[in-house]
């Protein structure tokens, strides 16, 4: 699972992330409620742990501002844990409440039943963007007039890619998600595969269509 965390106490912070690293989980941390939202907006999570007090905007508004918006699922982690306060949050559009102080290993399985719940179904069976046509079903992709022949791997690719379409996808997430690591290997599998799928999409067209954003991952679109 890719997770954000959002806490603004750096020792909690730490010590979540931490502990889901070495679950083999990816985690990036913010400590304020403007700096999830950006980061939600901008870049691909598998669930979200949101505490309540927060500098400024609070977990609450956070989820306010959030409705009605594409998100990942949200987990309320907070001292604030009366029954009233659990209502609260829950109505304000959180998938779950989590009361401090907490075991961890109840925190871990309830991220991950939240991210399995919420695991696209590939309902939608044809992603188009901009000229190029996926077909989830058949695995057919064209781009224009052209039928674009790919390999399991650079299909696997665009398939991550296109549920993501306008996000950034981290490499560890595609790592995960195409070749089932949990971790790094520090190998260039991502940049060769990646720069064989580049070629097959873009030779012969003006438009790129995959962007690198350094450091960080791809997007697709």
């Amino acid at each position: 699972m890719r997770v954000l965390v959002v806490e603004d106490d750096p020792s909690v912070s730490h010590w979540l992330g931490s502990k889901l690293h070495a679950s083999g989980h990816s985690c990036r941390t913010t400590d304020n409620g403007e700096g999830a939202l950006q980061m939600i907006g901008n870049e691909v999570f598998d669930v979200v742990i949101l505490d309540r007090i927060l500098p400024r905007m609070d977990g609450i508004e956070v989820l306010r501002q959030l409705h009605g918006q594409k998100r990942p699922p949200i987990l309320i982690l907070s001292a604030n844990d009366q029954t009233s306060d659990r209502v609260e949050g829950l109505r304000a559009g959180a998938d779950d409440y989590l009361g401090k102080p907490f075991d961890f290993n109840e925190l871990l399985l309830r991220l991950e039943l939240l991210a399995r719940r919420h695991t696209p179904r590939n309902a939608q069976e044809v992603v188009r963007i901009h000229d190029l046509c996926i077909d989830l079903g058949t695995r057919l992709v064209r781009r224009a007039d052209k039928r674009i022949e790919l390999t399991d791997k650079e299909f696997k690719l665009l398939q991550v890619l296109a549920e993501h379409a306008g996000q950034v996808v981290t490499r560890s997430m595609l790592l995960e998600k195409v070749w089932g690591y949990n971790f790094d290997p520090q190998t260039n599998l991502i940049d060769v595969h990646l720069s064989k799928l580049r070629t097959k999409l873009e030779k012969g067209f003006e438009h790129a269509l995959i962007k690198t954003v350094r450091a960080i991952g791809y997007v697709l679109g």
